[in-house]
């Protein structure tokens, strides 16, 4: 590696570490699917979004919820407090396409459909209120 890439690697790791996130690898849910839950809590407070995901009947929202104590977690463990209630809301979230499957389905007449089971990637960062209004 040349030392202009390993000084914009570092920068970035640095630049990682005031970051307060969790990602959740290689979920075996649509995309499609799981966005429809991350929209549902972006922008809202952890606590608020935490009863939303828990009362939710989409399959997803069980795993997002996981993430999303997981975030809050490493937010506490950086700062070495405990989150307070309406401190904390849901920066950014995003999901990307993962890795996809690619099965065949017997289909007539000696064909076969092809069928694609997709998976994603959820990154989910949170952010203390009084830090975001510091940064305006």
């Amino acid at each position: 590696m040349g030392k202009r890439k390993k000084v914009a690697a570092l920068n970035r790791k640095e630049a990682l570490k005031t970051l307060y996130f969790a990602k959740l690898q290689d979920v075996p849910t649509s995309p499609r699917k799981m966005r429809l839950v991350a929209d549902m809590v972006r922008g809202m407070e952890v606590n608020k979004a935490l009863g939303a995901l828990k009362f939710s009947s989409k399959e997803a929202s069980a795993r997002v919820e996981k993430l999303l104590r997981s975030a809050i977690a490493n937010w506490e463990q950086k700062n070495e407090r405990k989150a307070e209630s309406g401190e904390l809301f849901i920066s950014k979230i995003y999901v990307d396409s993962a890795t996809m499957l690619k099965r065949m389905r017997p289909a007539p007449q000696g064909r076969g459909f092809r069928i694609r089971k997709r998976s994603n990637h959820v990154t989910l960062f949170v952010d203390s209120i009084n830090n975001n209004s510091d940064k305006n």
